[in-house]
């Protein structure tokens, strides 16, 4: 994974840390398996029921996840698109190693680990590719790592980025998405949907601070619109990709979209900084057939920011600014 132009001299490396992705039909059981698996995610205090459990889950949802991934495909491209920004951001700072390690699939966070640990490098800052914190996305990954470092007995030093939510900078890259989707069309005409991932309902009341960071967010984007002189008819804050029968955040997205019948929507993936499965399939597909349905005059899917000049220089200020990197 290291450049040929990254030699031993390098010290400093940056990890990049996601959820991952199938990279293909047949990968789909073992994400889905070490998904569920996670005790994050799977709030279940014995390993042996929540394994009981997940594989029950697994068993009712392979199919259905199976044809999903087929119509996007037949691979998620959040690997694809991290490993491209990866290279991005080692050609524009060649003093330092840019790397990326994913939670339920390859490459896991023990591969990269070795890796590191056999280049010598001797600081790592990890960056969390959730913009907002969670304990199901952000907590599990950043655990996960300091197990790999743990069995390594790898000691760098060690800095984290965990958020950025509210950074101007962040935001500035999602409204400059928002502006090049909308193609000069009038944002009046439009409801803008900050579309996030859901989580359970019981996570929040635990103590999570995912959705007041979804809130400030929004919040924060639309300040700047305003500043920008940029009006929506709406904006809103909703959530998707629900499983299962307890309550989770609301409203939800799909339920949302069923309410603008004859409107104009422009839809931004907000918890998501790379595309995945969720983005492609749920927004691009799912939720388009609903919009056709419900007679949406127009439906624009932004895509998240993946592999662009702008975040990838965003993720290096950052890190210039909040780490030893």
């Amino acid at each position: 994974m290291i450049p040929k132009n990254k030699g031993s001299h390098i010290k400093q490396a940056v990890v990049l840390l996601n959820m991952g992705g199938a990279s293909s039909i047949f990968e789909l059981e073992t994400f889905l398996k070490n998904m569920f698996a996670d005790p994050h995610i799977l709030r279940i205090k014995s390993a042996f029921v929540r394994k009981l459990i997940a594989n029950f889950i697994i068993y009712k949802r392979l199919d259905e996840a199976k044809k999903n991934y087929q119509a996007i495909g037949g691979s998620s491209p959040i690997v694809p698109l991290t490993f491209s920004l990866t290279q991005k951001l080692n050609e524009l700072d060649p003093q330092v190693f840019y790397t990326y390690a994913m939670r339920y699939t390859p490459p896991y966070a023990q591969m990269v680990v070795e890796e590191l640990k056999a280049k010598g490098i001797e600081e790592i800052t990890l960056f969390s590719m959730y913009p907002q914190y969670s304990t199901a996305t952000t907590l599990s990954s950043l655990e996960d790592f300091q197990k790999a470092l743990d069995l390594a007995q790898y000691q760098p030093k060690l800095s984290i980025i965990d958020r950025y939510f509210n950074e101007i900078e962040f935001c500035e890259c999602i409204i400059d998405s928002i502006q090049k989707n909308l193609q000069n069309q009038d944002s009046k005409d439009f409801t803008l949907i900050f579309s996030a991932h859901g989580i359970p309902q019981s996570f929040v009341d635990e103590g999570d601070p995912y959705q007041k960071e979804c809130e400030e967010n929004v919040k924060c984007i639309t300040q700047l619109l305003s500043q920008k002189n940029m009006h929506f008819k709406e904006i809103i804050l909703s959530y998707q990709s629900k499983v299962g029968p307890t309550k989770w955040l609301e409203p939800s997205t799909q339920d949302i979209i069923r309410k603008l019948k004859n409107k104009k929507v422009i839809i931004y993936p907000l918890a998501f900084s790379v595309d995945n499965s969720e983005t492609l399939f749920e927004l691009h597909i799912d939720l388009r057939k609903i919009a056709q349905k419900e007679g949406i005059l127009d439906f624009i899917v932004c895509p998240c920011l993946n592999d662009s000049d702008e975040f990838a220089h965003f993720i290096l200020n950052q890190i210039r600014r909040t780490s030893n990197v």
